[in-house]
């Protein structure tokens, strides 16, 4: 049987990691059979780009602490090898990476997550990850805006061209 120190040690970090998880605006589970370390090494190096973490676990301190947080509709994606991908901040980001590294390594798998509170399962992660980014959309809309208030000031242009020649 398990001592109490063991025991104790476990019990802390399931909370810790519970805590983690409960902060975090995603939660990525995903099965990472079949890379070689120096493929992980790379994948690390992408995520802390986006300011998100990597993370091996056992199965058991992840469901510990999702059960701790009430996501047990995650219980069943724990089987085989779980790596954990967390982030506080953007989430499109790391979900990005993570779906570009499973295009280019066939077994590598998303097996779902929690994005932003809301548990979502790997299709819908990987339909958010295929959306452009916030920056994209952000320039996308200042360019619709920034055609419009051209042609607003050619149209107001031409009109005192008119006044001024009547």
């Amino acid at each position: 049987m398990a001592n109490e120190k063991t025991i104790a040690k476990k019990q802390e970090q399931v909370n810790e990691l519970a805590k983690e998880m409960k902060e975090s605006n995603l939660v990525l589970l995903t099965d990472y059979r079949g890379i070689t370390v120096e493929d992980v090494t790379k994948l690390r190096a992408e995520l802390r780009n986006t300011n998100a973490e990597y993370k091996v676990i056992k199965n058991n301190i992840i469901r510990r602490a999702l059960d701790a947080n009430g996501e047990k509709e995650l219980d069943s994606l724990l089987e085989g090898p779980v790596a954990l991908v967390m982030t506080k901040d953007d989430y499109l980001a790391p979900a990005k990476v993570i779906y570009n590294f499973t295009k280019d390594h066939d077994f590598y798998k998303i097996k779902g997550g929690i994005v932003e509170g809301k548990v979502m399962s790997a299709e819908e992660i990987i339909t958010l990850a295929k959306l452009p980014s916030r920056q994209e959309l952000l320039s996308k809309l200042a360019g619709s805006l920034l055609g419009n208030i051209t042609k607003l000031a050619a149209v107001l242009d031409q009109v005192k061209a008119q006044k001024e020649n009547a």
